[in-house]
């Protein structure tokens, strides 16, 4: 799994730009995922790849698509030194594996490959074979995620 590398502040606006808003595709919008700040991203994003970048990522709006287009684009997990509140808990509304690392931004590098387990909150740089610990969820969010999304995980609770 590839690394895609971004800075602070990476706001929802960067993310998916509100341009783009009135499609309703979600393949369509995915395809303008990162554009405004990585041109490149979408032609080179392959499923199970990772961002990583720092602080206050998914800031602004409290748009759910930035979240939304980042999982349709094929990324796997987005690892940060810190989120946007919002931006956190659209994510896990959505199934979007996210977790917070300080060391993890300070030692992966763009390109970087890696693996991780989010159970055990572990990440792995294999490039440079580097370790990095995050605080993993609690199993009512792991339920969630591995769900697919909130929704998802209710629908699957009702059944019950």
């Amino acid at each position: 799994m590839k690394v895609f590398k971004y800075g602070d502040n990476v706001d929802t606006d960067v993310i998916i730009p509100a341009r783009y808003l009135n499609v309703t595709d979600m393949k369509e919008l995915s395809a303008h995922c990162m554009e405004d700040i990585d041109r490149s991203f979408i032609r080179r994003v392959c499923p199970g790849d990772i961002i990583v970048a720092g602080d206050n990522f998914g800031c602004g709006s409290s748009r759910e698509h930035a979240p939304a287009v980042i999982k349709e684009s094929g990324i796997s997990l987005v690892i940060a030194k810190s989120f946007a509140r919002i931006f956190y808990r659209n994510a896990i509304n959505i199934g979007l594996p996210i977790l917070e690392c300080r060391d993890a931004f300070e030692g992966i590098d763009d390109g970087d490959q890696i693996e991780f387990d989010l159970e055990k909150g572990m990440i792995r740089d294999i490039s440079k074979d580097r370790s990095f610990k995050s605080e993993p969820f609690p199993p009512f969010i792991m339920e969630i995620i591995k769900a697919g999304g909130l929704m998802s995980y209710a629908k699957k609770e009702i059944g019950k």
